[in-house]
């Protein structure tokens, strides 16, 4: 007798997802609707901060300081775009930008006193947040999970 082919897990809705189950970039929308939810609730909706300003807070706490260039490869955001959330950051003061002591052409974006403590509060928020998430994972698969989807970040062409 053949055996039925294995079924993917049903997703609420409960209906065939059909060919899309091989597709990583259905896997990660699907997988970013309860990760958009918590963020949300937890930073957006508390800090009135978008995910793009938490993680420029957060790489900028990370890295002392950065060219807006540098941000604005790490999150293939074009320049003016980019440009347009520093000037939101910097008007909330979380931010400052600076001329460099070494290429006086050269502008330095690093947190302010205030962006500090923003970050270290959106930091210790993002510690916990996710934990409901994580709850359905053993710890071996959380790791394995994040491994994977750093190397297919790595090898992005953008």
């Amino acid at each position: 007798m053949p055996t039925k082919p294995a079924t993917e897990p049903a997703l609420p809705g409960h209906m065939e997802q059909g060919s899309l189950t091989h597709l990583l970039g259905y896997h990660l929308a699907q997988a970013s609707i309860p990760t958009d939810h918590v963020f949300k609730t937890c930073i957006q909706e508390t800090f009135n901060i978008n995910k793009l300003e938490f993680t420029i807070l957060v790489l900028l706490q990370a890295n002392q300081e950065l060219t807006p260039k540098r941000l604005s490869t790490v999150l293939n955001i074009a320049a003016p775009n980019l440009t347009l959330i520093l000037d939101r950051l910097e008007k909330c003061d979380f931010l400052t930008r600076i001329q460099s002591v070494r290429d006086r052409r050269m502008q330095l974006v690093r947190l302010s006193e205030t962006g500090q403590a923003m970050a270290a509060q959106l930091t210790s928020v993002s510690r916990s947040m996710e934990e409901n998430i994580w709850k359905h994972l053993t710890p071996a698969e959380k790791q394995i999970l994040l491994e994977l989807l750093r190397k297919v970040a790595q090898h992005r062409k953008t």
